[in-house]
């Protein structure tokens, strides 16, 4: 079945880094696009950004452009996202996803548990 785990989040200070990361299993993971979520509290599920298959093409969220990265290695069946200048705003519960096809669709089928990062000093 398919499963997506993340990991790499955690409390962080006002403009510092995380980097998050996402195993994946279950299912041909280069034959997918990727992608990431994010939940505030009490906020609606919001996307971040997205990731091709072959890791050429990405897309992001304006809230993140130029601060977050996303890329993946197929060989290890991992997802990541490089959370740079963080900002308070950036506290919520992380999501990695699959994207349903290979190019980003941002039609996203499965998601992981969730990591939580917390930016605050």
């Amino acid at each position: 079945q398919v499963q997506l785990v993340e990991s790499g989040g955690g409390l962080v200070q006002p403009g510092g880094s995380l980097r998050l990361s996402c195993a994946a299993s279950g299912f041909t993971f280069s034959n997918y696009a990727m992608g990431w979520v994010r939940q505030a509290p009490g906020m609606e599920r919001e996307y971040v950004g997205a990731i091709s298959w072959s890791g050429t093409s990405k897309s992001y969220a304006d809230f993140v452009k130029g601060r977050f990265t996303i890329s993946r290695d197929n060989a290890k069946n991992t997802v990541y996202l490089q959370m740079n200048s963080l900002k308070p705003e950036d506290t919520a519960v992380y999501y990695c996803a699959r994207d349903s096809e290979a190019w980003t669709s941002l039609k996203f089928d499965y998601w992981g548990q969730g990591t939580q990062v917390t930016v605050s000093s």
